[in-house]
């Protein structure tokens, strides 16, 4: 089969490019043909592809700062090439791209992977925005899709909400790991002496976007106040600004962090891999996740993880024990990074039931 990706297919998207290089991946080594389309600004840096795989970018326009990924010339391009595919898979809902396939009419199979975007927090950002774009045509769209596929039981829930009905085609699949990506890791220090951080430092990993719905504005001051009573720990930010950056500066400065609090940009490759090897534990009080690939590589490294239970499979931490649950407050995040850094114990059984 020919199939048609439609996506943000960027470094600094985060998550779903990893899970459309998993999924291309397998579907090439299945004999597919797999393409992937993507708007992108001049600046962004696309993410890699699987051998065999390709990817077309087209340029987003000035209005993608109002309606996300809007692109003529991917009007363009869908209008001229979407009938020469048997499938075409839209990441993600809310934006231009993916509606173009419905309003064309194109005639391949359509499936929509929901990504998270439905759940209660994820809607009620820019809440009068996207009612406007659901009465108009999102809703629409997402009732004509083919096949939808989400990620766990809360998106089932919140696209029941969302439709007013039980979309008569949906597919409950999570996101998965390859455990042979994980399975040897850079060497123990790699990491420190990379960013010359003393061995003897307690280091709290944040994996994600710099974006508020990763709950930053909870783990930055339930930092500090950790940092207080002990100095044998640091704070490293990894990740691209997605709209955060210049805030977590300005939480830095104000309260003196600029050696407590590492802010490293993205990480890749080896590098990542260094990190996820060196970290003391992996930190992500989010308020809002479809089925989050940053907490699966952590357990894939066997690190310990700290989470709320919005990252997509609270339910399946909270049965299995196989990592610590936190409440969106920042009372709560303090208390767990406290048990975290004071129990290496309880830690490792963390670590065993992941």
């Amino acid at each position: 089969m020919k199939i048609l990706n439609i996506c943000g297919y960027t470094w600094a998207i985060g998550g779903p490019a990893k899970i459309i290089f998993d999924h291309a991946q397998v579907q090439l080594d299945q004999g597919h043909q797999v393409t992937i389309l993507t708007p992108i600004w001049p600046t962004d840096k696309v993410y890699p592809a699987p051998d065999g795989a390709t990817v077309v970018t087209v340029q987003r326009d000035w209005f993608a700062r109002f309606f996300p990924e809007f692109s003529v010339e991917a009007y363009r391009w869908l209008k001229q090439h979407a009938n020469d595919f048997d499938i075409i898979h839209v990441h993600g809902i809310f934006h231009f791209a993916g509606m173009v396939p419905f309003l064309i009419k194109a005639k391949p199979a359509k499936v929509i992977t929901i990504h998270g975007l439905l759940d209660r927090w994820a809607i009620s950002h820019g809440y009068w925005k996207k009612k406007i774009v659901s009465f108009l045509v999102q809703r629409r769209i997402v009732a004509q899709a083919d096949l939808i596929q989400v990620n766990n039981t809360d998106e089932l829930a919140d696209l029941s909400r969302y439709l007013g009905y039980q979309h008569p085609n949906v597919a409950l699949i999570p996101n998965g790991m390859r455990m042979s990506d994980f399975s040897l890791l850079p060497p123990k220090g790699t990491f420190r002496n990379h960013f010359q951080i003393s061995k003897n430092q307690q280091l709290i990993l944040f994996l994600a976007r710099l974006n508020i719905k990763k709950g930053l504005d909870l783990l930055l001051p339930a930092f500090e106040r950790v940092s207080k009573q002990r100095k044998d720990c640091v704070l490293l930010l990894a990740g691209p600004d997605d709209g955060y950056l210049a805030q977590c500066q300005e939480f830095i400065k104000q309260n003196n962090l600029e050696n407590r609090v590492l802010l490293l940009g993205m990480l890749t490759g080896e590098l990542k891999l260094a990190a996820l090897a060196d970290a003391t534990l992996f930190a992500l009080p989010s308020y809002s996740e479809g089925f989050s690939i940053a907490v699966l590589e952590a357990m894939a490294s066997q690190l310990p993880t700290l989470v709320s239970d919005r990252v997509g499979f609270g339910e399946m931490i909270k049965q299995t024990k196989a990592g610590h649950l936190v409440k969106l407050t920042v009372e709560s995040v303090e208390e767990g990074l406290n048990k975290m850094l004071n129990d290496s114990e309880y830690c490792n059984q963390l670590k065993e039931n992941a």
